[in-house]
């Protein structure tokens, strides 16, 4: 019966799934849906982790110990009570946000991890190993740097510009694009009548095509996000994170090169001696990271 070491990331679309022999060979590597996918409450989300572990894992094998990353843990209460339902099902685990899987993914001991995806967050610890977070309060509050909240701070600008009088310099006509509408009333109602992350987000590509061609707002928009994110580093810093190494990653990050730009110049300015990581394997590799830890 072969003894695996699981890792999991468990995100708003999808559910990594990693599991490597003892000797560090791959067993399993493999990504599910995860729309359905809540931390809370804890039992519940233990058991939906739990189902689809045994979906994926070779018949007869066995768990050694479990790592878990997932979006929805942003306090180290909550962590802990995933921590103790999956022990109730049998698991040895090691349990953390999301975001905290970027440094151990990087093979790194110390650092922050800053998440521009779906949403935003930025993970490091104290000294001591305090867990501290900044950003993640959702993209109807904040979450400058995810795609939601980039198409909502876009759609602002070029509402505004279109109301005093300007004329459009490219980011008006790609947002109506983007989301099919003819007019710019059409835009701020097909913005407003449906304020959901899937609505809004795949539209941020409209954004950073219309940087690109030239559009002196959608520059903007990038850059102000750019500078959202080295601000939550600061935070962080602030509070009393260790480590020199800033680990990146998410979607936007990964897919839109502009924004790392502009992240990476504003953290060089406020914060010079820090160096920005993008991680090249999956966050997932940061839960399996976790879970060797428990047999060391």
């Amino acid at each position: 019966m072969a003894s695996l070491i699981v890792g999991l990331d468990a995100g708003g679309t999808k559910l990594g799934v990693r599991a490597e022999s003892l000797d560090g060979s791959r067993v399993v590597d493999v990504a599910l849906p995860a729309e359905e996918w809540s931390a809370s409450p804890a039992g519940d989300a233990a058991r939906w982790l739990h189902e689809r572990v045994l979906r994926v894992l070779p018949e007869g094998s066995t768990v050694a110990a479990l790592g878990v990353g997932a979006q929805g843990l942003d306090d180290v209460g909550h962590a802990a009570e995933l921590r103790e339902a999956l022990g109730a099902l049998g698991y040895r685990a090691a349990v953390a946000n999301d975001a905290e899987l970027l440094v151990p993914a990087a093979g790194l001991t110390e650092g922050i991890g800053v998440i521009a995806g779906t949403g935003s967050i930025a993970v490091g610890a104290d000294a001591e190993g305090r867990t501290l977070f900044a950003g993640g309060w959702g993209w109807v509050l904040g979450d400058e740097g995810g795609a939601p909240a980039i198409v909502r701070e876009a759609t602002i600008a070029a509402l505004r510009a279109d109301d005093e009088g300007l004329p459009d310099d490219g980011l008006l006509s790609a947002l109506r694009d983007a989301f099919g509408v003819p007019s710019t009333p059409a835009l701020a109602r097909a913005v407003n009548d449906d304020p959901t992350p899937e609505n809004w987000g795949p539209r941020a590509v409209a954004v950073f095509a219309a940087a690109d061609a030239g559009s002196a707002l959608a520059v903007e928009v990038v850059e102000r996000a750019g500078r959202s994110l080295a601000d939550l580093v600061g935070r962080l810093i602030a509070r009393g994170a260790v480590g020199t190494d800033v680990v990146v990653a998410g979607s936007v990050f990964v897919h839109q090169p502009r924004l790392l730009r502009a992240f990476s110049a504003a953290l060089g300015t406020a914060h010079p001696g820090l160096s920005v990581v993008p991680l090249t394997d999956a966050p997932v590799a940061g839960a399996v990271a976790l879970a060797r830890r428990l047999l060391t």
